[in-house]
């Protein structure tokens, strides 16, 4: 039925649905599941893919993609990899959001997938807070790409760290190693710093790719640094705020947790972590990181890889003859999503993005090669296809049955067929 708030309501099987536009930011709301993945298993499987031919026309998609992108969900929710998941589809300034099964599948909470949910976003912060607000210290003349790291972390020196630079934080060839342990031996957390600004480096900067969260957990300490401002107010005042990002949260409050999906079992809390940071360093050092701790829906990231899109700019409109808003210069973008990496084996690497070919890849086999985007170890990412005016948000909470489950395929399937079904 036709409500009075202009959504359009039904029940197809287990699942109920409602169509929505929201004209301030212009996204069409296709799918929200209010069923169960046992009850959907019984169905045989089956999707309701009301709003899709809506969707489709919209941002000029061919139909059958979007219902092949949400039948590989329903695949993976069926074999018990995801419990539900939340897709969110970008083209021509509009977007399009799917939910199927639940964010919860607890039968005490259940909380169904949807545009509402907030989604631990785990290493999409580096890209989707960290990197921006880097480039944006840039774009201002207070960093740049060559700035030492230890010109604003002094103890970050020895042993060859002092000629670390803010570039080689970006693309992970700083020589750090991926990891460290600092979260299990009961440090303090200026110990806990310490121990990160002293690790020794595995090669020399420069030499060699490794994806590290160490790094981007210094890039987060320069920022705030260089900002004046810790990490959360930064990303808020700077990205969140312009780009009308209102779920967007690191740490939510007790009056959000309840709309987070929870994440894995976790012996110490007694339960599913939920509206808590999955990470554990950065749950031990307070949940506001440079690495981890974003907190999210689709929605949100939608409109992140908006501005990516419009090469910097606000993606609202601008009265007549008037210039954009913008959170990033057209300039940065483009260094951000050009190889920093020619020469190493087995990398490709933008400032902060996966690119093309890149070991990390997740895009699939049709995106093109200035295709650009991230991952998250929760079971999210983003992935933007410039040349196609496209970007693919995924948010799952795979690990909530456990670490041994992979999304890979899920990913590669998805951005397959949402590519394949571009029009024009």
């Amino acid at each position: 039925m036709l409500t009075s708030q202009g959504s359009i309501q039904g029940f197809f099987g287990s699942f109920a649905w409602r169509l929505r536009i929201a004209p301030s930011v212009r996204s069409i709301c296709a799918i929200e599941s209010a069923g169960n993945p046992e009850e959907n298993r019984k169905s045989g499987g089956k999707i309701m893919y009301a709003g899709i031919a809506e969707g489709a026309k919209a941002l000029g998609l061919d139909t059958k993609g979007l219902e092949a992108a949400g039948r590989a969900i329903e695949r993976e929710m069926a074999a018990g990899v995801i419990p539900g998941a939340v897709l969110a589809v970008t083209r021509h300034g509009k977007e399009w959001v799917y939910a199927a099964g639940k964010s919860n599948p607890s039968p005490d909470e259940s909380l169904p997938a949807g545009p509402d949910v907030l989604y631990d976003c785990a290493s999409l912060t580096k890209v989707s807070v960290t990197l921006p607000l880097v480039l944006g210290l840039i774009d201002e003349g207070v960093l740049t790409l060559g700035t030492k790291a230890a010109a604003w972390i002094p103890e970050f020196t020895g042993e060859g760290r002092e000629e670390v630079t803010i570039g080689q934080l970006l693309t992970h060839t700083s020589g750090l190693p991926a990891d460290r342990n600092i979260h299990s031996h009961g440090w303090t957390q200026p110990q806990m710093w310490e121990a990160v600004t002293g690790v020794a480096l595995q090669h020399p900067p420069g030499t060699a790719a490794v994806y590290s969260d160490l790094g981007f957990l210094l890039l987060g300490r320069i920022v705030e640094k260089a900002a004046g401002m810790p990490l959360d107010q930064a990303a808020k005042a700077r990205i969140w705020e312009p780009l009308g990002m209102a779920g967007a949260v690191f740490a939510p409050p007790a009056g959000l947790q309840a709309r987070t999906a929870p994440t894995e079992y976790d012996r110490a809390a007694g339960g599913h972590l939920q509206g808590v940071v999955h990470d554990e360093k950065a749950r031990a050092l307070g949940g506001v990181c440079g690495h981890a701790g974003l907190f999210a829906t689709a929605g949100d990231l939608a409109r992140y890889a908006r501005m990516w899109l419009a090469g910097g700019a606000v993606p609202e409109p601008t009265a007549p003859g008037g210039q954009p808003r913008r959170v990033l210069s057209a300039a940065a973008v483009r260094a951000a999503t050009r190889t920093h990496t020619a020469g190493i084996a087995g990398a490709n690497r933008g400032l902060g993005w996966v690119l093309k070919g890149d070991r990390w890849d997740a895009s699939g086999d049709w995106m093109g090669p200035r295709s650009y985007g991230h991952t998250g170890f929760t079971g999210t990412s983003l992935w933007v296809e410039p040349d196609l005016d496209l970007a693919v948000v995924l948010l799952t909470n795979r690990v909530y049955y456990g670490r041994s489950g992979s999304v890979g395929v899920l990913r590669a399937a998805v951005h397959n067929a949402i590519t394949a079904a571009v029009r024009d």
